[in-house]
């Protein structure tokens, strides 16, 4: 979704929990639906259902001009694909699943990609971007900064030969889907100049990379944003809490 900033605001870090955990089925779900002949609307639909089910609505619906509850991209597809019917997954696809959700006044928000029928180098390709994430929500801890993040992410995806999305970001996440501090899957500036991490801050931690060149473009749809080459790109994001013991991982 638009990776707008607003000012943070304080999270109910229990309700927020209880969202995370109905997020983590609705994403188990979906994943256990991507497969060779499966459409992006029918992830769509499931998805609608599946929010609705656990009580909740879908968080996306709630950004002005977006009318779906995710956000389905394949292959070269990075992130605010719309979920088209003519969309169809086939052997060799890589498809990335954005999904929000918002319950009790706040919400929760986490991604996936899957390789369908894909070779060995693609799935390097992504098991990259799982460890990447893990490895960033590591450093969600009191008295590092968000720079540790970035710096984390941008390590493991350039060390694996591949490069990190420059033109978005993670961010903050609470009584606003999209909130601040900004989160780069890069590092620029001095490490102290970055937002300190403290205890209370809850935190969508996003791993945006790709095989190829960081240049993205969107299309004639007005939302789908993709790399510009046309190699395969892919993202793995958490809402993560920041607690006095370390990060709590709300939807996984």
């Amino acid at each position: 979704m638009q990776n707008r900033i607003f000012l943070k605001s304080p999270p109910d870090i229990q309700k927020m929990a209880e969202g995370g955990k109905k997020l983590a089925k609705v994403k188990k779900s979906l994943q256990e639906m991507i497969s060779e002949g499966v459409s992006a609307a029918e992830v769509e639909k499931a998805a609608q259902k599946l929010i609705k089910e656990e009580g909740a609505e879908p968080s996306f619906m709630m950004v002005p001009g977006y009318k779906w509850a995710t956000c389905v991209n394949v292959n070269e597809g990075l992130v605010h694909g719309i979920p088209k019917p003519e969309i169809v997954f086939k052997k060799g696809d890589v498809v990335s699943v954005d999904v929000g959700l918002f319950y009790e006044g706040f919400h929760t928000d986490t991604s996936f990609s899957l390789g369908i029928g894909v070779d060995k180098d693609t799935e390097k390709f992504l098991k990259t971007g799982e460890e990447a994430l893990k490895k960033a929500i590591a450093e969600a801890r009191e008295g590092n900064y968000i720079f540790d993040i970035s710096k984390t992410i941008e390590k493991s995806v350039s060390e694996a030969g591949y490069t990190p999305i420059k033109a978005l970001v993670g961010h903050g996440v609470g009584r606003v889907l999209h909130e601040g501090p900004q989160i780069p899957c890069f590092t620029a500036g001095d490490r102290e100049k970055s937002p300190k991490i403290q205890p209370g801050m809850v935190l969508a931690i996003e791993v945006m990379y790709a095989q190829g060149s960081d240049e993205v473009e969107i299309g004639k749809d007005g939302w789908t944003i993709s790399v510009a080459d046309g190699k395969i790109a892919a993202l793995y994001e958490e809402t993560v809490a920041v607690s006095s013991h370390g990060p709590l991982v709300l939807t996984g």
